[in-house]
């Protein structure tokens, strides 16, 4: 019983995990990382200028660790 137990937390510990992504090898795979992670950014930003600001969603995904806003 306890071995089985042992797996599914194990299972579930493991399913709860990001995706593994490869650190980029070439200037060309960094340079896509960069340019998708600016894209992205601008994205969150774009959505959290249409948002109201007292909502828990705005807080949730506008707010920024340092930022002042």
């Amino acid at each position: 019983m306890s071995r089985t137990l042992t797996l599914l937390l194990a299972a579930a510990t493991l399913s709860a995990c990001a995706p593994y992504e490869p650190e980029p090898v070439s200037p060309y795979q960094w340079q896509q990382r960069q340019e998708r992670i600016e894209r992205q950014e601008a994205e969150r930003l774009r959505r959290c200028e249409t948002m109201d600001q007292q909502s828990e969603r705005y807080a949730r995904e506008c707010a920024r660790t340092g930022a002042s806003q």
